[in-house]
């Protein structure tokens, strides 16, 4: 049985304001089949939904959904059929899904999906009661098909990021392209397994005599070897030069 979505009230953000800046170089880039594309203008809006799904982090060739390309470019499905198919899509489902929580999937489908953040603690709680009983199919098919999506996207553009930088603010909102695709509960679960994300951390050593400090003997044997390589680049150079001269023949 499907449980009905709680209510959750609206929160005031840059998309819910009524917006009268000049266009500017800040303003997200519109990708929408309304109009005829060219091959190379279809292309540029595919990568851009790309994008919007997987982030810059995942743009990696195996991610590619070449069916769903084909039959967007031929007119088979929608910009947003094709959204569907990529959230719908197995590596979508590895990479994203399974590593978090319902609460974080929630967040990162609204973020990539609506173009916005959640508006409280209780719309992920909503959320996360329909993905828990509709399953990620159910949930996806439910934002898609919510009046907000078909208000703002509809059927033929691609979802972005709504109204980052507003011009009385000296810095706008963290583009959800940079943010981290899973909590920090599944990145402590990387680094008790041994992954290390730490530029500052220590370094991590296969065997003991790796560790500083070192034994005399690893010290004595390190300046041995590079006095010879050092001595043998040298010689081999001045042997180099002698040759081009005619001196020796190597």
């Amino acid at each position: 049985m499907n449980l009905p979505l709680l209510d959750y009230a609206p929160s005031s953000q840059n998309q819910r304001v009524m917006g009268y800046e000049v266009p500017g170089d800040e303003q997200p880039r519109y990708f929408t089949t309304e109009n005829a594309l060219s091959p190379s203008e279809m292309d540029d809006l595919i990568q851009a939904a790309y994008r919007q799904i997987f982030h810059e982090q995942q743009m990696l060739q195996k991610n590619r959904q070449l069916g769903l390309e084909s039959q967007l470019k031929s007119g088979n499905i929608t910009v947003r059929d094709f959204i569907r198919g990529l959230v719908m899509s197995e590596n979508f489902r590895v990479h994203n899904y399974e590593p978090n929580s319902n609460y974080r999937v929630v967040q990162l489908c609204i973020q990539r999906l609506l173009g916005r953040d959640i508006y409280s603690d209780r719309e992920p709680l909503a959320w996360s009661i329909v993905l828990a009983t509709q399953g990620l199919h159910g949930f996806v098919d439910a934002l898609l098909e919510s009046d907000e999506y078909l208000s703002t996207f509809g059927d033929h553009t691609v979802p972005y990021q709504r109204r980052r930088i507003l011009p009385q603010r000296s810095q706008g909102d963290y583009p959800f392209a940079r943010m981290p695709r899973y909590g920090a509960d599944y990145l402590q679960k990387l680094e008790d397994l041994g992954h290390q994300f730490s530029a500052t951390g220590t370094p991590g050593y296969r065997w003991s005599w790796q560790q500083p400090p070192y034994a005399r003997s690893a010290r004595v044997a390190g300046a041995a070897i590079a006095v010879f390589g050092s001595s043998f680049v040298g010689l081999l150079a001045i042997a180099t030069v002698l040759s081009w001269f005619g001196v020796i023949h190597l």
